[in-house]
């Protein structure tokens, strides 16, 4: 019998969160070697998804509590826009992926796990990746945890930035 071994999902899974308030406002005040944050732009961030559906599962979100896109300004909506666009390259330069699902849900009815706090969802691809034990064991296999995650990604958002800067591109910084 072989084990798969994800232990930051019993939360998760068991659905016993504890009420510290936003989870994504609470991210931004943690130790960054204890961050999930990849990068940090001027008004938005990127982070990896704590119960992520493939390795490299980031998240793009205002510093701002807001729950829809109406609701940020002009400037935090163009960096919204502007590191969704970073994360992607960064995930095609780190993981190579065959494709990247990218989508936001507002509000429950569309899925939104937690509403109150907008982010944009960006989950590398690759073909056959969704395969029985996701189907039939209702069970994701994540081949790389989170802190190597947060390893990787990191120095990529770090080179992509400064080649940019160096080309006179302003991207995500």
């Amino acid at each position: 019998m072989e084990r798969l071994w994800s232990p930051w999902r019993l939360d998760y899974v068991t659905g016993s969160k504890a009420d510290v308030g936003c989870v994504f406002c609470t991210e931004q005040t943690v130790p960054e070697s204890d961050s999930l944050i990849v990068h940090t732009g001027n008004q938005c961030y990127v982070i990896l998804n704590r119960f992520p559906y493939n390795p490299g599962h980031l998240m793009v979100l205002p510093n701002r509590h807001v729950p829809a896109l109406a609701d940020l300004s002009p400037e935090e909506l163009h960096e919204l826009a502007d590191l969704t666009r970073l994360s992607e390259a960064a995930l095609v330069n780190a993981y190579r992926p065959q494709g990247i699902n990218v989508g936001i849900n507002l509000g429950l009815s569309a899925g939104a796990g937690i509403r109150e706090h907008l982010h944009v969802h960006l989950v590398p691809r690759w073909n056959g990746d969704t395969n029985f034990i996701s189907v039939v064991g209702n069970t994701r296999v994540l081949p790389e945890d989170l802190q190597q995650s947060t390893a990787r990604l990191r120095p990529v958002f770090a080179d992509l930035v400064k080649k940019n800067t160096e080309a006179g591109r302003q991207l995500g910084s």
